[in-house]
C-alpha cells in the first residue's frame, strides 16, 4: 500500500493542536504548576508524581518529538530534558520549568514542520514497530495528532475546573 497523505493539511491540524497545548503550558497559574491532575488515580503514575500538570505537558512534548522520529531507537530529546519515559520505574530528575516546556514545545512545532514539508510516499509508508503495536509512519503521525490533543484538552479541562480558565478552540492553524 502506498499512502498518500495531504501534509499541509495535517500540518495546520498538528499545528492547531501544538498551539492548544501551548496555550494550556502558559495559561496554568503557577500554584497549580505541580498540582496532581487526578488525586484518587490507582497507577504508578500518581506514585511517581507523574500526574502533575507540568509532567503531562512533559510527557506530551516527549511523545511528539519521539513519534516525530518514527522510531525510539537513537532518540533523545533535547537538553535539558530526560529519557524519563521509556522504562518502567523511572524517575524524573527535577520538575521542568513553563520556559523549558515552552522551548521544547517549540521544538517539537519546527520538527513536526520540518517532518511533514519532508514527507515523501515512501517515507509514509515506512512501518514503525513499538512495544504497543506496528503502523506505517503517516499513520503514526495521525495517533501522534491526537495524542497531543487529547493531553492538551485534558490539560485545558483541568484548568477550567480549577482556575475557571478556558482555553480557545482552534478548528485549524491560520
Amino acid at each position: 500500500m502506498n499512502p498518500i497523505i495531504d501534509t499541509e493539511m495535517l500540518w495546520r491540524q498538528y499545528d492547531a493542536a501544538i498551539d492548544m497545548l501551548g496555550a494550556a503550558l502558559r495559561d496554568c497559574p503557577d500554584e497549580l504548576w505541580e498540582q496532581q491532575l487526578w488525586a484518587d488515580h490507582p497507577d504508578q503514575w500518581v506514585a511517581a508524581g507523574f500526574s502533575k500538570f507540568w509532567y503531562l505537558g512533559y510527557h506530551t512534548l516527549f511523545w511528539l518529538d519521539l513519534y516525530l522520529t518514527g522510531a525510539e531507537e537513537g532518540f533523545a530529546p533535547p537538553a535539558p530534558f530526560d529519557l524519563v519515559e521509556m522504562e518502567a520505574g523511572e524517575v524524573l530528575p527535577r520538575a521542568y520549568t513553563r520556559t523549558e516546556l515552552l522551548g521544547y514545545l517549540d521544538h517539537c512545532r519546527r520538527a513536526c514542520q520540518a517532518t511533514l514539508n519532508s514527507l515523501s510516499a515512501e517515507q509514509a509508508g515506512r512501518r514503525c514497530r513499538f512495544a504497543w503495536g506496528e503502523l506505517t509512519f503517516a499513520e503514526l503521525q495521525l495517533y501522534n495528532l491526537r495524542h497531543v490533543q487529547e493531553h492538551a484538552a485534558h490539560l485545558g479541562m483541568f484548568l477550567g475546573q480549577q482556575a475557571g480558565k478556558t482555553t480557545e478552540w482552534k478548528a485549524r492553524a491560520s
